[in-house]
């Protein structure tokens, strides 16, 4: 992985910790509030994109495209199930957090 790329996906995780700690940021706009399902729907589609980009890359390796290498389609393919993988884990702790909540006696 090279340095772009790996400053791209830094900026992508600090941004993404941004909003996961509710925006704050030191600008502290009273007036700007987070969606969470809005949050929650823009994380599915990057990694769905993720996904579709690596799919993608593998069928074009495979078909013979000499302008990509194998090595592109490794990364790419990984980069994807690794945010599958911490997006399966953030369903997990939604789901435990929801059962916690509705196994609380009122």
């Amino acid at each position: 992985m090279n340095n772009v790329s790996m400053n791209q996906l830094l900026s992508q995780l600090r941004e993404t910790a941004v909003l996961a700690g509710g925006g704050k940021s030191t600008g502290g706009e009273a007036g700007n509030q987070i969606n969470f399902t809005e949050v929650l729907t823009n994380a599915v589609d990057k990694v769905n994109d993720m996904q579709q980009q690596a799919g993608k890359l593998s069928d074009a390796f495979v078909s013979g495209d000499k302008s990509i290498d194998l090595a592109q389609v490794m990364v790419a393919g990984q980069k994807a199930n690794i945010s599958f993988q911490a997006m399966v884990q953030v369903r997990n702790k939604l789901v435990s957090a929801y059962q916690e909540i509705m196994n609380m006696q009122i």
